[in-house]
């Protein structure tokens, strides 16, 4: 009998992806730690990671150097480089989920990408000069990326000078946006693209 790996020796890989058109982009190869020290390759190999190191990468981030929601968010590059602590700030965001919902946090986190994902964006397009823009499909390795990016994005936002740890604030941006709640950042940036793809059809 083969015993596969869980991740962080807790958590079983054995979950569901409902999304029929993303199955061949989220990777669920069983591994103990998220980390492949870079053995992958490629950019375009991307989507042979494991989907949680893919969370963790997006998580390294330094911020978004933009205005969001009024508030300029740059972290300095605290957790660029840092790839081992945020791998511990992921296992503890999902003892969290674990903690609040008694069920398995990777198959949360699948959810949470499938709720977030848009299925429509605008593109510019230039016709004599003159720019317009028009909706276009998002190719499902598009809409996992966006989806990882505006959950890690979330929690950034909402951990940033605020009391709640990355942590926290990472396994309830997860949390909300696997059940499809309205307040989730990830929800609403979805809301938000398919509005725009919708009325520049």
């Amino acid at each position: 009998m083969e015993i596969k790996d869980k991740l962080f020796n807790k958590y079983d890989y054995d979950v569901e992806i409902s999304d029929e058109t993303m199955k061949d982009y989220i990777n669920l190869r069983p591994s103990v730690l998220p980390h492949t020290f870079g053995r992958v390759g490629k950019r375009k190999k991307r989507i042979e990671k494991n989907i949680v190191e893919r969370l963790v990468n997006k998580l390294m981030r330094g911020g978004t150097g933009e205005k969001v929601g009024g508030k300029l968010i740059r972290t300095h590059g605290k957790l660029q480089g840092k790839k081992t602590r945020v791998i511990k700030i992921v296992e503890e965001a999902f003892d969290i989920i674990h903690e609040k919902t008694k069920q398995n946090p990777i198959q949360y986190l699948i959810k949470a990408i499938e709720n977030s994902a848009p299925r429509e964006d605008v593109t510019r397009v230039e016709y004599g000069g003159v720019r317009y823009q028009v909706a276009v499909d998002v190719s499902p390795k598009r809409r996992v990326d966006m989806a990882l990016r505006n959950i890690s994005l979330a929690a950034i936002i909402s951990s940033f000078d605020k009391k709640a740890t990355l942590a926290e604030a990472l396994a309830n941006e997860i949390i909300l946006a696997a059940t499809g709640d309205v307040n989730s950042y990830a929800i609403k940036k979805k809301d938000e693209t398919e509005r725009m793809a919708r009325s520049a059809r």
